[in-house]
């Protein structure tokens, strides 16, 4: 497998030497103690859903926002926090169904917990913590920070080693994560703008990248040659209504959706873990790999550490641009039954938000955060039970 660095970018050999290190962090991360908290002990809530109800066919009549950029100020960033009702938190975890056929289901929920009213101390956010960052004097748009820190990855068998095998392609021009044989999750909007599915999701497919020697041709002979895309129809989509008819400050909370495939694949997929606070990430960093649209063709990987976080997002500079929505963002977090540092996927990949907080404007590429809600929700999109989630 080879990794290479942009040509545009600075300081090549270090930069693979830091990417080398970060690969080979895991020899040394069980050394370290695991953190106090962290996901396995947290008491997850479960969802208990209602008969679905028959909806209109949808139109697909919207377009997809490859360039997803959102804005928000201290009452927005907060607003996971405020918003602990009952009766709101299960409006916005019902999720809609469409089928293959264009058909679609409303399945509305009950939250079983033991909080009435209040969110329990599995679902609180984590600690306010003073940002590391400075406002920067130009409002620009864009999703590179400084020296462009993503790399390249290719070789022979780059396509097949994990964690990069998890990475898909979405016919809509974003990226998804595998989660299990038949699942992806992407950004909900790859799928849907909030109002209504986009035009390509009425015949939505994965596509899976296969090195060229695969299909019958010598390695030796394809040494330029780009990978093939095998695709696989999608045999129907789960979106959440926190995310279909919402303001956008509030909906990127939700900006995740849950593709099934018609036929299940043979790939190592990731699993998922409720989103710890940064501070009990191995290093306090995340990462993602994807199909950045001015590296067409190219699987894109970068890593950062986490600049902040509220109750719903993780904010970060890791460098990205449009098509890389719908990535997977993975830590490594302690698994306690395992007994050791583990990769799963803790949130995805949305876009980029302009922070407006303290007279202060502040740009980051932000991903929605795995709450124990969000986890009991796509836990059971995956499993179509009320499974023990702790388990997955």
């Amino acid at each position: 497998m080879t990794m290479y660095p942009h040509p545009n970018s600075g300081l090549a050999h270090l930069s693979i030497l830091v990417l080398l290190l970060s690969l080979l962090l895991p020899l040394s991360l069980p050394s370290r103690a695991p953190p106090h908290q962290h996901p396995d002990h947290l008491h997850l809530p479960s969802l208990v859903p209602h008969a679905p109800l028959p909806l209109s066919r949808s139109r697909f009549s919207s377009q997809t926002q490859l360039d997803f950029t959102t804005h928000c100020n201290a009452s927005c960033y907060h607003k996971g926090e405020q918003e602990s009702r009952r009766e709101h938190l299960t409006e916005q975890l019902a999720f809609e169904t469409l089928y293959a056929d264009g058909s679609r289901t409303l399945t509305t929920v009950d939250v079983e917990d033991d909080y009435e009213g209040t969110i329990s101390p599995a679902i609180q956010p984590p600690p306010t913590r003073g940002r590391r960052v400075t406002s920067r004097h130009r409002r620009q748009k864009r999703q590179i920070y400084g020296a462009d820190g993503r790399f390249n990855i290719r070789g022979d068998h780059f396509l097949l080693d994990y964690p990069f095998s998890t990475a898909v392609r979405i016919s809509t021009g974003c990226t998804g994560v595998l989660v299990s044989r038949r699942h992806v999750l992407t950004a909900a909007h790859c799928v849907h703008d909030g109002k209504d599915y986009v035009k390509g999701a009425r015949k939505l497919r994965v596509g899976f990248l296969t090195p060229p020697y695969i299909n019958g041709t010598k390695p030796s002979q394809t040494p330029t040659k780009k990978p093939l895309v095998r695709w696989v129809r999608v045999k129907r989509t789960r979106v959440p209504k926190g995310w279909i008819q919402g303001p956008q400050e509030v909906s990127m909370d939700f900006d995740y959706a849950l593709l099934e495939l018609r036929w299940p694949h043979r790939r190592p997929f990731m699993r998922l873990s409720v989103a710890p606070s940064s501070d009990d990430l191995a290093g306090k960093r995340i990462h993602f790999s994807g199909f950045d649209s001015d590296r067409p063709g190219e699987l894109v990987y970068r890593f950062c550490p986490v600049e902040d976080e509220s109750n719903d997002l993780i904010y970060q500079h890791c460098d990205a641009r449009p098509g890389a929505s719908g990535s997977g963002v993975y830590g490594r977090v302690w698994d306690t039954a395992l007994e050791r540092w583990e990769r799963k996927v803790i949130g995805i990949f949305s876009g980029h938000q302009w922070l407006e907080i303290d007279g202060e404007n502040r740009d980051y590429n932000v991903a929605v955060r795995f709450t124990p809600l969000k986890f009991a929700q796509i836990c059971y999109w995956v499993h179509g039970n009320r499974v023990d989630c702790s388990q997955d």
